[in-house]
């Protein structure tokens, strides 16, 4: 049942929109942030340049799948985000790679959304990255039960909000902004499609409407 899912979340990240990343001073200088392993990796083209264990998103805040960019910088946030803050573009909320007061929380579900790395790890990660670098985050859109589906309602945001917008969008139900938020529009778009489909008609992503967009078998 979940397998056509998560192969469609396998390819999901080529589907997001193609944001304008500028030139960072070093062109092959990425990171890449695996979710299931919990582990940052500094890449240099293909090759591991540094590696730090992180802490992620809990499963009911999840940290945000996806290619983003960072955008800004900063020193001295204080208090749980530790020295040193990268923002990154994510568009349904503020998230970044920052440091924190708790490092018994590296390595475990523990935050917000946010990507948590211990206090010297991130002041080396800050010397090392400028902004407009490019992040990858992969791991499990569904959290790490595979087998839990959310229910989508207006007002969700996150990565699976944005797949259901990509899916209605090619198939020319919605023409809104591919922004991870289930507002109004998405809304709409969802009755059409479940109103041509036979539907319930719920204004919602459940179940039958997930097999519908082709998104389970």
């Amino acid at each position: 049942m979940v397998r056509t899912l998560l192969c469609v979340i396998f390819i999901f990240t080529h589907l997001i929109p193609s944001f304008s990343f500028s030139r960072s001073d070093n062109q092959d200088l990425w990171i890449l942030i695996d979710l299931w392993k919990r582990r940052l990796y500094v890449m240099e083209g293909n090759r591991v340049k540094k590696e730090f264990l992180v802490g992620v998103g809990k499963e009911e805040t999840p940290t945000p799948i996806g290619k983003w960019k960072v955008i800004d910088k900063s020193k001295n946030w204080g208090g749980g985000f530790g020295p040193c803050w990268l923002g990154l573009n994510i568009p349904w909320g503020r998230y970044g790679i920052h440091g924190t007061n708790r490092p018994g929380s590296i390595g475990r579900d523990a935050s917000h959304g946010c990507i948590r790395l211990l206090n010297t790890d991130i002041k080396q990660l800050y010397r090392m990255i400028p902004v407009g670098t490019r992040v990858q985050v992969v791991g499990p859109i569904l959290g790490r039960d595979e087998w839990h589906l959310k229910k989508l309602v207006r007002g969700d945001r996150g990565t699976l909000v944005m797949l259901v917008q990509n899916r209605l969008l090619a198939a020319g139900y919605y023409q809104g902004f591919m922004d991870g938020i289930f507002g109004g529009q998405l809304e709409e778009a969802v009755k059409k499609f479940q109103t041509d489909r036979h539907l319930p008609l719920t204004g919602q992503i459940q179940f039958q409407d997930y097999v519908e967009l082709g998104l389970l078998e």
